[in-house]
């Protein structure tokens, strides 16, 4: 009988067979063997045996990070970053071109990201492309080759301003020609969708009142400028998805969109799933986030999609900033930073809501793990498969845990998750066959196949 580094047994895991009994054989840091039940006949020099209460996983995957090192380290960086993920079960994050200085726009900046995160890394890190007007000209688009050939996974462009003067946002013209470039080597535009004009002409943020702050981002913007992708994506054929979906007032065009064959793919956040503006307390800036966390009733019209396979995936948008630019003395929804601090706790903050809502666990493990794997395509992740990395999460679904977010690894103490009462404790992670923890450096850098 052949030996393996490594055998798992567990009672419960969820397979893309679905959940059932497995003994699962590692070897090299890949996945080998899936056998059907948790005593199968696997000789390994090493074993891990689940609990009656836990849950073997795969690996969970947050491909939409703000990590913001280097430039803005203070605000997070790829050891706090990576090490928060580890803790909560994502065993592959991909990073966000921007709120790094440099942002992740040029070639010069990547490898300034590269060399950032260099023995940093406790999990798996890809990295994001960046289309601002300067790589997004017509004749002027090299820049854009140039970083997908080094290995990013797609390129991230806003349709208004991103908040960081280093990051500018795309003019219709500029979108469509960043995706006529991308569309020509295969590659994929993930978009900030929120319309410019749209939010210019609602009114201003201002003051403790979350009911304020939600007016001034309405739902027309964002199906403004969902209408905006679709057309473009429609007109080129090039893959475009939809960043951070709050409003559930554009499903109906995203439906359609994919009826008509569209290349469209979806992501929403944990944020809009979990939490309602009705419970915003005033003055609680540690809500803030754009586009803005909206009402129950929105809130329950996102679940019905990604029930009806709508939404493709569920990934953090962790966006963290130091407690200063929160602006949480003054509790001020204007002048506040824009971003809602999540990685570690996402995966729980989901399965509460979902178990509430008599959702399986396989639902948001498809949702937290394959389905962002398969959106941005990070191979050979997401599933607990053959020839796939041996990337586990061990999970307690029903032990409850309250959030103390100074007891979090996120480099600063700010998220709306303090203090909230979740289920689903993540006990051991699992990255290639070895345990890590959040002051590990197992974790390597990742290229596009």
């Amino acid at each position: 009988m052949t030996r393996h580094d490594l055998a798992v047994r567990a009672r419960r895991a969820v397979t893309p067979e679905g959940e059932r009994p497995v003994t699962v054989g590692v070897r090299d840091g890949r996945v080998v063997d899936v056998l059907v039940g948790d005593r199968a006949p696997l000789i390994a020099r090493r074993e891990i045996t689940l609990a009656e209460d836990e849950v073997l996983l795969p690996g969970l995957v947050d491909t939409h990070v703000h990590v913001n090192e280097p430039g803005r380290t203070e605000w997070e960086g790829f050891a706090s970053a990576t090490g928060a993920a580890a803790l909560g079960g994502v065993t592959t994050l991909l990073d966000m071109p921007l709120n790094s200085v440099p942002p992740t726009t040029t070639v010069a900046g990547l490898d300034a990201k590269r060399a950032a995160a260099e023995g940093k890394l406790a999990v798996d890190v890809g990295f994001w492309g960046g289309a601002v007007p300067e790589n997004s000209r017509p004749g002027d688009t090299k820049e854009l080759t140039a970083l997908w050939e080094r290995g990013v996974f797609g390129f991230k462009a806003f349709l208004s301003p991103s908040g960081v003067d280093e990051f500018g946002h795309l003019s219709p013209e500029e979108l469509l020609t960043a995706a006529e470039a991308v569309g020509e080597f295969g590659g994929r535009i993930i978009v900030h969708a929120e319309d410019p004009a749209v939010l210019e002409t609602a009114p201003p943020a201002s003051g403790r009142d979350y009911a304020d702050f939600l007016a001034s981002r309405p739902d027309t913007a964002e199906h403004a400028a969902i209408a905006r992708v679709i057309e473009v994506a429609r007109r080129t054929g090039t893959g475009a998805h939809i960043l951070h979906l709050s409003s559930a007032s554009a499903l109906p065009l995203i439906a359609q969109a994919r009826a008509d064959g569209v290349p469209l793919t979806v992501e929403t956040c944990p944020h809009y799933l979990t939490l309602e503006a009705e419970a915003v307390p005033a003055g609680a800036t540690q809500f803030k986030c754009c586009p803005p966390i909206r009402d129950s009733a929105n809130r329950d019209l996102l679940w019905r999609a990604l029930r009806d396979g709508l939404i493709d995936c569920v990934v953090s948008d962790h966006s963290p900033s130091t407690p200063d630019l929160k602006d949480l003395d003054t509790g001020d929804f204007g002048t506040a930073w824009g971003g809602v601090s999540g990685l570690q706790v996402g995966f729980a903050a989901v399965w509460t809501e979902a178990r509430r809502r008599g959702v399986d666990l396989a639902d948001v493990v498809r949702w937290m793990s394959s389905g962002p794997a398969r959106v941005a395509g990070v191979r050979n992740k997401g599933a607990i498969r053959v020839g796939h990395d041996a990337d586990f999460a061990v999970v307690a679904p029903e032990e409850s845990f309250r959030v103390d977010v100074r007891a979090l690894r996120h480099r600063n103490p700010v998220s709306p998750y303090d203090g909230a009462d979740l289920v689903g404790r993540v006990r051991r992670t699992v990255l290639r066959g070895e345990d890590v923890g959040p002051s590990g450096a197992a974790g390597r850098m990742l290229l596009r196949d």
